[in-house]
């Protein structure tokens, strides 16, 4: 599915940049999901941008995990 069919479909542009932090930090879905305590198929769902909300102290829980602000694990596509 293209970002503009996501848009269509959920009306918003919001995207994750999990994966290239995991990348960065040499760690994996697995590992950051035990730290933050979700499940892993809920941090799936975030990092594939299907997520429709975002608690606050499970985006706080990440950023503490990885060193980082919500700015680098969210941000926004420019309109098409």
């Amino acid at each position: 599915m293209t970002p503009a069919e996501v848009e269509d479909r959920d009306g918003h542009r919001i995207v994750s940049h999990l994966d290239d932090l995991l990348a960065d930090r040499g760690m994996t879905l697995t590992e950051l999901a035990e730290r933050v305590g979700v499940t892993v198929v809920n941090l799936s769902v975030l990092k594939n941008n299907r997520a429709k909300a975002v608690r606050f102290s499970t985006l706080t829980a990440i950023c503490d995990v990885l060193g980082c602000e919500p700015g680098d694990v969210l941000g926004i596509r420019p309109p098409d």
